[in-house]
């Protein structure tokens, strides 16, 4: 079983994402809270937190300029 850390940053809620793939979860979750300290300001950006086991991905966490969502 192999699992894998990713931070998803988008400029608007369905375009294109960068992202950034990681063993380490806190390796992840530091790229996410810089990203959200970057981009706050913007109104469309959407960051996510997202774990993947097997191709299989969970959300942990969501950042919108409505707040944050932690699963």
């Amino acid at each position: 079983m192999e699992t894998k850390y990713l931070a998803r940053l988008q400029f608007e809620a369905d375009g294109p994402a960068v992202e950034g793939e990681w063993t380490l979860p806190s390796t992840a979750r530091d790229r996410y809270t810089e990203w959200v300290g970057l981009y706050s300001k913007d109104p469309n950006v959407v960051v996510r937190l997202i774990q993947e086991t097997d191709g299989r991905k969970r959300m942990l966490r969501t950042w919108t300029t409505q707040g944050e969502t932690v699963a």
